[in-house]
This record gives structure tokens, sequence and C-alpha cells, in this order.
């Protein structure tokens, strides 16, 4: 369960954690029609907090709104300065962010096109989302009967609210039968992605990744892994690839704001390479969270500060 903190932003305004309320007509809550964010921030090495890779989280929510046909009444520049105010105003020197935009209440049916687009700030405190324990030894794994869907029949480089029931259903699924975590298939049988991840699988030293033509996020926890690869000479293949070549790979690691860089040790019970974090993942995970904690300073355009004992000011300039 979440801890109450003090404030959540609201069209515009700061208001009390327990005003944040909305309507039982608001439309997103009966169709599924909005976007959202998940953004992490964590406290540096050098003294205060740094939000991770603020800019491209605002974008990609600027991008999924706009897939879905939602006009977002605040600039990106104004997205951006809410999520460092509501990370200071309830005092979070680190923590998880949730941009919400949505539909809210006015007409009812598929057809509403009229309804206010609404915008909500969040955030709270989070660990590791599939367990420190997940983080250091490795995650049990199931190949899910639920498909991933076509990109024929949804935007999925939209991060999108409806979109995560086909999520919910694979992962409940996967935790009542005593998995951590369930691994989708596309339409055509190869691996897509976890149900809130992307999917990594290292075989001979050579990184794999389905593509993003494949029905997957563009995830910026992906994007930040494959960077950092390459900048320690990894060879990284995007393309697809069916399940018995997970089951074969040396190593295999999930990625995600949330779940950040998590081994996966067993899918459907057979063990993943030595059954243990490989390498590999080990030395990528490392170096995503010293640059994320700021221990390693070669990307500082990732980091947004903040100083819980100062004022927010203006956020970075913001690049679109």
């Amino acid at each position: 369960m979440l801890e109450k903190l003090e404030k959540i932003w609201v069209d515009g305004e700061l208001v009390e954690w327990d005003a944040a309320n909305v309507h039982v007509l608001t439309h997103t809550l009966h169709y599924g029609l909005g976007a959202f964010e998940g953004i992490r921030s964590y406290k540096q090495a050098s003294g205060g907090s740094a939000i991770f890779r603020l800019g491209e989280h605002i974008t990609r929510l600027f991008e999924s709104s706009h897939l879905i046909g939602l006009d977002i009444p605040f600039t990106r520049e104004r997205i951006a300065k809410a999520c460092l105010e509501t990370m200071h105003v309830n005092g979070l020197s680190e923590g998880y962010l949730r941009p919400l935009v949505f539909m809210g209440d006015g007409a009812m049916g598929l057809a509403a096109r009229t309804n206010p687009t609404r915008v909500v700030v969040a955030g709270w405190k989070w660990g590791a989302y599939l367990g420190d324990d997940g983080l250091e030894n490795g995650i049990r794994a199931r190949i899910s009967s639920w498909t991933r869907y076509s990109p024929n029949s949804i935007y999925a480089k939209g991060k999108i609210c409806g979109h995560y029931v086909n999520s919910m259903i694979a992962k409940r699924d996967a935790l009542r039968d005593g998995y951590d975590e369930a691994i989708m298939l596309d339409t055509d049988g190869f691996i897509a992605e976890g149900t809130g991840e992307n999917i990594f699988m290292i075989s001979d030293g050579v990184i794999t990744t389905p593509p993003l033509s494949a029905s997957i996020l563009a995830g910026i926890t992906r994007q930040t892994v494959i960077q950092l690869a390459k900048e320690r000479g990894y060879t990284i293949r995007e393309e697809r690839f069916p399940r018995d070549l997970l089951l074969l790979a040396d190593e295999v690691f999930l990625t995600g704001t949330a779940a950040e860089v998590t081994p996966v040790r067993e899918i459907d019970g057979m063990a993943i390479g030595t059954g243990t974090r490989g390498p590999i993942t080990a030395e990528l995970q490392g170096a995503y969270f010293g640059h994320v904690k700021g221990e390693l300073l070669d990307h500082p355009e990732w980091l947004s500060p903040y100083n819980l004992a100062e004022p927010v000011g203006e956020p970075f300039p913001y690049a679109s």
C-alpha cells in the first residue's frame, strides 16, 4: 500500500493528498483512454537528488497523448516543473512519479469528444519493483498464455492506460502460479516483452532485444541500457527471436523505470545460464545504477537535479 504523502499536482495546482479526487463518471475510469508515465528520482552521490531522464519521459507522455487524440493543456516545460514541484513538496529525496493525462467527466459513450483533458502528477516512495532479492539474484518468470496485442489493434508505442489490462491479466496469472513475472509473446509467437518491462537476452556475449517494430513499448530504460552496452563495446542486435533461443540464452534481464535492470534466473522452471545473475547483466546493472545515482558522470544530461533545502526553480532547458 502506498504511504500517504502531502500533495498531488492536479490541473496546475498542488492540492492536499485526500482532495485529489475525481467524479465516478470520469470518462477514462470507464473506457481507459488516457496516457501516463512512470519516472524515478534518485539520491545523488554528490548530495541532493535528481530525476532520471525527465525530458524523455515528458516527451513520451505527449507522444502517447497525441496518438489517442488528447491535447495536454500545459506545456512540456510546465509538466516537467510539476514533477520537480511534486517531489519537493512531498519531501521526496527519491521516489516514483506518475504523470497522468485523462478525460474528465461530461459526455459518456465511446464517441465523447468534448470532455476536458485533465492532468495530474503524483509521487510516492517505491523500492525495487520486483524486489531487492530479484535485483541481486534474479527472478522466476513464465511464458504467458496471453499474447501481446497486435500493432494493428492498438498503438504499441503509446503508454496508454487501457493497454495495461492485457499486462495485468498476464501478471496476475503468473503471480497466482508462484512466478514473479510473465513474459509475453507477440501474435507471431516471438518474444515481445514482460508485463511492464522490455526484455534482453545474452548469448556468447551478444545482447539481443526485440526491435521497436515489434509490439513493444519504446522503453526509456531500454534505450539507456542499449547506449550503455554499446559504450562498453558490446554488440547489440535488435531483432525478433523465439522462446527456445531465450531459454538457451546465457543471461536474460528485464528493463523498465520501475523494474530498473532485473535479471531473470529461471523461465518456465528452466534455469537460465547458471541460474544466477550473469556477469554482463551485473555490469550493465552497475552502469545503470551508477548513472541514475550520479556516481558515473559521463551523461549529466540525463539528470534533472533538485535539492529539498532549496526552492524549485525552472527545470533544465527542455529539449523536445
